[in-house]
């Protein structure tokens, strides 16, 4: 069953875990090599409270709807350098996240 939800969350449009887990990193990373698709970085505490705002009635579906979008706007998975540390060796999570510092400069031309 995980490698059907890998393959799924390979293939899909947009892909947004739910647990910052190892399966949901190596899914990060695969997708970026491909291409770069979709991953929203879910804002779990906002999520929360904006749930629990649209449950209680204060705030109605369209409410709820953009104020999702706008706490998730700048959430959108880019890639980034890994961090390094003086001394440190690089964290290996942002190395299955983040494949490009292995694989060679597109060519632009």
């Amino acid at each position: 069953m995980a490698a059907l939800d890998y393959f799924v969350a390979i293939e899909s449009d947009i892909f947004a875990p739910t647990y910052g887990g190892n399966m949901a990193k190596l899914v990060e990373g695969h997708r970026r090599f491909l291409g770069h698709k979709k991953t929203i970085l879910l804002d779990r505490k906002a999520l929360v409270e904006l749930i629990d705002q649209y449950k209680s009635g204060m705030l109605d579906w369209e409410e709820f709807a953009s104020a999702v979008k706008e706490a998730h706007s700048d959430r959108m998975g880019s890639p980034t350098k890994r961090l390094e540390v003086p001394g440190k060796p690089k964290e290996e999570d942002y190395f299955y996240t983040n494949p490009q510092e292995c694989l060679p400069p597109l060519d632009e031309s």
